[in-house]
């Protein structure tokens, strides 16, 4: 991958957090690099540590450790103009649109606000401005005035997304916004979020729990088990042939009318999941993973190049 082409990348990047009983490892060494104008899908388990990611890519965040490349530029070292110019280049959607907006505030005084905030002078440039966001997300005019709680879900995540647009950023980190929407919302949002992209050329962290959104959005793709990347690779690739049994089991979990067509045995994970507070050296998923090996439990295997752009984390696959 070439150092131009990459908008935002990460080295060695990690977020702890201190608690009574120890360190939390919510993100724990992790490498990821973002191409211009792609989608890098984030999948794993409840308290894997993908929304954490997305906010410490942020800077909602601070880093414990390693760094945040932003068109080369270390996020973590910016301050005062330069960390606000980087804050208008990179946004986020929030998972859940009924707790995301100010029940106080109307729709277009929700999309003003960071319009507001960046240094937008005059009110009619302002009010110009959100009723151009409004039509881009598909709200309609008469919606100007109303309050989040007197619209659905779907209407209130178009709110987010335009609010997240409002400072036309490049970069903008979706924290499962579609996972508190019904089915069918779901699809008119994504549809929303992939329009907008090649629209306007923007990069999204996508983060999920669910494979088939990811699979209908993403151009790659990284499962993370307990704060570490075990696996990355572009979507039609991991889902041909996954490498890592973590992802394995994922995608053999997915639901299919019938299920002779799978293609692969699914597999009920067994085993305790190892805590993230002060964890052991070994990969994390060994107590969980029916090919563990006595290595798997001594030493940390960092991704592993298998060709095709396809990184494994796993004994399986080392030298």
């Amino acid at each position: 991958m070439k150092s131009c082409d990459l908008l935002i990348e990460t080295k060695g990047l990690k977020k702890y957090f201190k608690t009574p009983a120890g360190l939390l490892h919510a993100v724990d060494d992790v490498d990821l690099a973002i191409r211009r104008g792609t989608t890098l899908g984030v999948v794993g388990e409840s308290g894997c540590g993908k929304s954490t990611l997305g906010r410490v890519l942020l800077r909602l965040l601070e880093p414990t450790a390693g760094s945040i490349l932003f068109e080369g530029r270390d996020v973590a070292a910016l301050k005062g103009q330069s960390m606000k110019r980087f804050r208008q280049e990179a946004q986020i959607i929030f998972q859940d649109p009924y707790a995301s907006l100010n029940p106080r505030m109307t729709v277009s005084n929700i999309i003003a606000e960071p319009i507001i905030v960046g240094g937008a002078k005059g009110s009619s440039e302002t009010r110009q401005r959100v009723q151009q966001l409004m039509e881009t997300v598909g709200l309609g005019a008469r919606l100007t005035n109303t309050y989040p709680h007197e619209l659905d879900g779907g209407r209130r995540q178009r709110i987010g997304v335009a609010r997240a647009l409002a400072v036309d950023p490049r970069f903008i980190v979706c924290d499962e916004p579609v996972s508190a929407l019904d089915v069918s919302i779901q699809a008119q949002i994504l549809n929303l979020l992939m329009d907008l992209q090649d629209r306007m050329g923007l990069t999204y962290l996508f983060i999920t729990h669910d494979l088939s959104v990811v699979k209908h959005i993403s151009d790659e793709i990284a499962v993370m088990y307990l704060g570490q990347c075990v696996e990355r690779a572009p979507v039609r690739e991991l889902f041909r042939n996954p490498l890592h049994p973590y992802t394995q089991a994922l995608l053999a979990a997915i639901p299919l009318p019938n299920l002779k067509k799978r293609g692969r045995k699914r597999e009920i994970l067994q085993g305790e999941i190892s805590s993230p507070i002060d964890p052991k050296p070994g990969c994390r998923f060994a107590p969980r993973c029916i090919h563990a090996q006595a290595s798997c439990g001594s030493r940390n295997f960092p991704l592993a190049d298998q060709g095709e752009e396809h990184m494994v984390a796993c004994a399986l696959y080392q030298a």
